[in-house]
């Protein structure tokens, strides 16, 4: 019989390991995304993925064998990255897709129930630390049922929803139902999600928080605005000679100008005279408008 799982705040009936998914191209922050993976893109002056496997050590799941990461797109930049940290997928070819990533995964999965997350899910509850923020979503688990963390969505007939909810970044699958995933490329929602729905064995569990994918240049700069709170946020070893309002400057970033409700990024340059607002700069020349 399989031992319980447990951690800070949860306790499942059932072993449990957890995959980040970080393979993704990230195609809506282009021209960001060209050169950086989303996953290692900035939030708070912290790297996507460095969040979300905080978050999963916040839970008492950490290490190679609890945790994987897999990577694709720009996957050299994520494996250096992750390190020992974790189990690394590299996928080759095209990404798998959020089915297919876990499919590639089956033979370290190997019958555990699984806690999925999306490496571009900036999740932030004032009221609990990162991994009991989510620990409903595992207490309590018998290992047969899927969950979603969700919020109320502002339209709950709109498609996309689970139950009148938005999904948030984070899902918990059996292994009855990751077993059979091919290595090939598709998503959780066509293979795992909607079928568990219809046939009564989904739940949606709600997360009191903020939530921003992450995915528009808009949402990662209120992620990152949010990060920050309202007096900003500069890194000590940024050089920062021009007036500064309620941004995210990057270490090694040299502002001259003036920044407001902007992110600069680590090492990226902003020049005399030069008058940033609501935009993500990164290098010395890259200027991305994030504006609603």
């Amino acid at each position: 019989m399989t031992a319980p799982a447990t951690g800070p705040g949860w306790r499942a009936a059932v072993d449990v390991c957890a995959v980040v998914l970080a393979a993704g191209e990230g195609t809506r922050l282009r021209p960001l995304t060209e050169h950086l993976p989303k996953a290692l893109c900035p939030v708070g002056n912290v790297p996507l993925l460095d969040r979300a496997l905080d978050r999963l050590a916040g839970l008492g799941l950490a290490g190679p064998d609890r945790v994987a990461v897999n990577a694709c797109y720009l996957g050299g930049q994520v494996v250096a990255h992750v390190g020992a940290r974790a189990h690394l997928s590299v996928e080759p070819g095209d990404p798998l897709g959020t089915a297919g990533g876990l499919g590639n995964l089956r033979g370290w999965i190997a019958g555990r129930g699984v806690l999925v997350g999306n490496a571009d899910a900036y999740l932030a509850d004032p009221d609990a630390p990162p991994g009991p923020d989510v620990a409903v979503l595992l207490d309590g688990w018998d290992g047969r049922s899927v969950r979603l963390l969700g919020q109320p969505a502002d339209d709950p007939a709109a498609p996309g929803t689970f139950g009148g909810h938005r999904f948030v970044g984070f899902s918990l699958l059996p292994w009855r139902l990751v077993r059979d995933l091919p290595a090939a490329f598709g998503d959780l929602v066509r293979a795992v999600w909607r079928p568990a729905e219809a046939a009564g064995a989904l739940t949606v569990l709600p997360y009191r928080g903020t939530f921003y994918d992450t995915g528009t240049p808009a949402d990662y700069l209120a992620a990152n605005l949010h990060a920050a709170g309202p007096g900003g946020l500069v890194d000590p070893s940024a050089t920062v000679d021009g007036p500064v309002t309620r941004s995210v400057v990057g270490a090694g970033a040299v502002v001259r100008g003036a920044v407001d409700r902007s992110v600069v990024w680590p090492g990226a340059t902003v020049a005399a005279g030069e008058r940033l607002s609501e935009v993500i700069r990164a290098g010395s020349d890259l200027t991305v408008p994030a504006a609603r």
